[in-house]
């Protein structure tokens, strides 16, 4: 499975970016997918997360009501819809693949390569 995460960039404090992870490989569409982020000199946090067939969805606390997970099946595509975003969003955010639910852990099996958000003030 691979995994290329898209979409991120400058941004200014309230304004929303939408990151786009494509993934290929056997199977991938019977994967879970989530996102993760890790700002500078911080340690990775989990973001959201999605079931294989896009019903079940998970989210940090801190983060559900601004941040929205989807899939699109069709094309092996998630998407993370970020709105009022905060200089504190700032990281390096990652896609990840695993078998199973959509977790909050970090025990995925397959990730991407990250893509940069950064949030001015």
């Amino acid at each position: 499975v691979q995994l290329q995460a898209s979409g991120g960039g400058l941004v200014q404090a309230g304004g929303s970016l939408r990151l786009s992870c494509a993934a290929s490989g056997r199977s991938v569409s019977r994967y879970a997918m989530g996102w993760f982020r890790q700002a500078p000199g911080k340690e990775r946090e989990f973001v959201a997360a999605i079931s294989s067939g896009g019903g079940v969805t998970n989210y940090a606390d801190s983060l559900k009501d601004r941040f929205t997970i989807s899939r699109d099946k069709d094309k092996n595509t998630v998407h993370l819809q970020m709105n009022s975003l905060k200089p504190e969003d700032t990281a390096v955010y990652y896609c990840a693949a695993r078998r199973g639910g959509a977790r909050s852990s970090s025990e995925y099996t397959y990730w991407g390569q990250g893509t940069l958000v950064t949030v001015s003030s």
